[in-house]
């Protein structure tokens, strides 16, 4: 497969608010194994409100559509400073979300879209793009591992059911 290319603009106002509804969803549904859906929902939103105050026009964030050389809008990202850096450094920045449409998916758009964004954090004078995934994303984590991602950090988990 010839590798795909692709062009980052910031989200309309139509499509920041298709991508924050499904990656509200997604993000609920990671959560619900751990808590209820009622708690996860309001997680999610508490965190949509703290990361976006300004929703699309929040400063140092990125909210961008991904377009193919055909013009069609395959997926998009969310990028901005990593939230693990101390107030006033810049060195790195933060992957909040990647998607790619369901039918340009496993078409090399995902490899695509992490180039465009490394690009992006580049041309700011970055050093470093950090990200989380959830561990069973398998589709993820090999992305991100063929694309030169490491392991930086790990949290594991297991359920106790009551005793």
């Amino acid at each position: 497969m010839d590798a795909q290319k692709v062009t980052l603009r910031k989200m309309t106002p139509a499509e920041y608010r298709a991508a924050a509804e499904h990656r509200e969803e997604e993000a609920v549904r990671a959560l619900v194994r751990f808590m209820s859906e009622e708690l996860a929902r309001e997680r999610v939103r508490s965190g949509t409100a703290a990361f976006l105050p300004d929703g699309p026009d929040t400063a140092g964030h990125h909210l961008v559509t991904a377009h193919n050389g055909a013009g069609e809008a395959v997926g998009n990202a969310w990028i901005g400073p990593d939230p693990g850096q101390a107030s006033g450094t810049d060195s790195s920045a933060w992957l909040y979300d990647l998607n790619v449409h369901e039918p340009y998916r496993r078409q090399g758009y995902g490899s695509a879209i992490l180039a465009a964004a490394e690009e992006l954090v580049v041309s700011e004078g970055r050093t470093a793009l950090a990200l989380d995934v959830v561990g069973s994303n398998e589709a993820a984590i090999a992305l991100y591992r063929r694309s030169g991602y490491e392991v930086s950090s790990m949290s594991l988990r297991k359920g106790l059911g009551r005793r």
